[in-house]
């Protein structure tokens, strides 16, 4: 028996997945807050919550997971926290390569990496060849990332492709558009959760989101389960989706 407002995995309509889900984890400050911890302890039980989802959505079926761990504005935070954010992305990738044998999960890393060190570059191009193949869920890491920066790296590689190939501008199309996106060959997420009670999309997938459904709760990251995972999803799956139309 659960509890009220909680959904159980056999209530979920399996055959009616969305394909591609995305998170903004929030709320790592404020649950370390509410317990007395340093912002690293929310930090690192937030990671130790990434695992386990990623681990829940790839058992679900889940084929895409888009997550947002480091945005182009959190470079504003303190240095002190930056520093412990980026050893905490070495742990996490570092733990992944030795992991990746026993995971069938596939990580791919978008956003602007040319910013992070050249150490933590090599660890992200080591783990995307490592899982390359894998054929589970794939799981989307945005570090560096803003959505109106990918749209503006998207056009300037787009201009320097029509001057070189003097595409004529009517040609110039959503799908051509699309594929200097750092989401190329990635299906829009049908479903963005943000934890934490915040209900703003801050700079997230500004052009995959233009008709993906929103999900709030008030779950601080940290304490975010699989259970609400599959709360989201059915909630997901009671509404209509018309894309416009009647």
């Amino acid at each position: 028996m659960h509890k009220k407002g909680e959904q159980s995995y056999l209530e979920i309509d399996v055959d009616q997945l969305p394909t591609h889900i995305a998170i903004i984890m929030d709320g790592n400050g404020r649950w370390a807050k509410s317990k007395n911890k340093t912002r690293a302890a929310g930090h690192k039980q937030g990671a130790d919550t990434l695992q386990k989802i990623s681990e829940a959505a790839d058992q679900l079926g889940i084929t895409h997971l888009t997550v947002y761990a480091f945005s182009t504005e959190n470079w504003k935070r303190p240095q002190e926290e930056i520093g412990f954010l980026m050893n905490l992305l070495r742990q996490y990738l570092d733990k992944n390569i030795k992991d990746a044998k026993k995971r069938n999960i596939r990580i791919r890393i978008i956003g602007d990496v040319e910013r992070l060190d050249e150490d933590i570059q090599n660890k992200i191009m080591n783990i995307e060849d490592i899982t390359k193949e894998k054929s589970g869920l794939n799981l989307h890491i945005a570090l560096n990332y803003g959505g109106r920066d990918e749209i503006i790296r998207a056009f300037r590689k787009l201009y320097v492709e029509a001057l070189e190939s003097k595409l004529p501008a009517n040609e110039i199309s959503e799908a051509v558009f699309e594929k200097h996106l750092d989401t190329v060959g990635i299906p829009d997420p049908e479903l963005i959760i943000r934890t934490s009670g915040e209900q703003r999309l801050s700079n997230f997938l500004l052009w995959q989101i233009a008709y993906t459904e929103l999900c709030f709760t008030e779950k601080l990251w940290p304490d975010f389960t699989k259970q609400d995972l599959y709360e989201a999803i059915y909630q997901y799956q009671k509404r209509q989706r018309r894309f416009g139309g009647i």
